[in-house]
């Protein structure tokens, strides 16, 4: 029996670089030779608390009937190697990225509405590759629905590819936030999400931007990507709402919270504008406490997104395509499969502050 490496998911705290069979290509699949992948926040909180998203200790995913141990890897990039019999406008050698989120369609069934509304991401039958599917982008190759494949133009290198799929988070929050040209915005986090948010928000002509980070090395970074001011929080119990009054009174006409915990759910509230948008990008790791008066008597609205559509995928490799090379900053590190706990897991737990995306290299040799 042929064998690939592949990072698997066993259980929390236990990822192994395992010998795993190389899967067949269906033929409405295509076959990627797998060049990078990138480390996701929610891949890091797999590793510490998981299975969260993954599916449990003997209970398989009830859609995709994947089951622990997993192949964990989103945020893919890589070559196409086969194509299946029924494939059509996919061709061998072509570099792509991917989109993970699958859906009715790609379980072989009918539409529902939300696909038919191309919002797979919300679907009811929703899994994504790396997370709820057999098949992840930490391994040699992948066999996905050649519906997931984003083909990436040839000026675009697959290293910028895999971070197609978090900028693609950033690109579907801010379209949905409803933020218009010269309207000014306030983040809160300047972690790899936080600073993509930048670059969509200038995108789409967005007046003033203001970060609020802590850390000296994501400061720089969002000061990098765009960010008209940034400002540390731990200065002050008012430091983000002064600057925020100063920048933009009587307040922003978005906030969006790219951290999740209390404190920065409490300031997006505090530093929106009265009929203005808190937007929710976070996961978070436990409930929060919620005043609805504080929406009611300012008639603010409270918005989230998940993940992304194949709209946003086309908006993000637009921009690889044009700026491609001032997104390269974005990777801090690129680290072969077999030290990718080590190297790359382990290195975001303990040194989180120095990186934005660590990449895992699989077969990263090709540009």
């Amino acid at each position: 029996m042929d064998v690939m490496k592949a990072l698997r998911f066993h259980k929390k705290g236990d990822l192994r670089l395992d010998d795993v069979p190389i899967p067949e290509c269906g033929s409405r699949e295509v076959r990627l030779k797998v060049a990078y992948c990138g480390i996701c926040g929610t891949d890091i909180h797999e590793y510490l608390d998981g299975p969260i998203l993954l599916p449990g200790h003997g209970q398989p995913n009830k859609f995709t009937g994947a089951d622990l141990p997993l192949i964990m890897g989103h945020e893919m990039s890589g070559t196409v190697t086969e194509v299946g019999a029924s494939v059509k406008g996919i061709t061998v050698g072509q570099r792509v990225c991917v989109n993970p989120a699958t859906g009715c369609e790609h379980q072989g069934l009918p539409n529902c509405e939300l696909c038919v509304a191309g919002r797979r991401n919300v679907c009811t039958r929703s899994a994504f590759y790396g997370l709820q599917c057999a098949a992840g982008g930490f391994s040699d190759q992948i066999c996905v629905d050649a519906i997931a494949v984003v083909p990436l133009p040839e000026n675009v290198s697959l290293k910028l590819g895999a971070l197609a799929e978090p900028l693609a988070v950033a690109a579907h929050m801010v379209r949905i936030s409803g933020i218009s040209r010269g309207q000014n915005a306030l983040i809160l986090g300047a972690g790899p999400i936080g600073c993509a948010l930048i670059l969509m928000l200038k995108e789409v002509g967005a007046g003033c931007i203001l970060v609020s980070e802590v850390t000296g090395s994501r400061s720089a970074q969002a000061s990098a990507c765009g960010a008209d001011k940034v400002v540390n929080p731990s200065d002050s119990s008012s430091t983000v709402l002064d600057a925020t009054m100063k920048l933009m009174a009587p307040g922003a006409d978005v906030a969006f919270d790219a951290c999740g915990i209390q404190s920065t759910l409490d300031q997006a509230f505090d530093c929106t504008k009265p009929g203005g948008t808190v937007f929710n990008v976070a996961i978070h790791e436990k409930p929060l406490q919620l005043d609805l008066n504080r929406l009611t008597l300012s008639e603010k609205r409270l918005l989230a997104g998940n993940a992304y559509t194949a709209e946003d995928f086309s908006n993000v490799v637009r921009l690889l395509e044009r700026e491609g090379s001032k997104l390269e900053t974005f990777i801090t590190a690129v680290v072969p499969l077999d030290n990718a706990v080590k190297g790359g897991f382990e290195e975001l737990l303990h040194n989180k502050s120095h990186h934005s995306k660590i990449l895992i290299e699989v077969n990263g040799t090709t540009s």
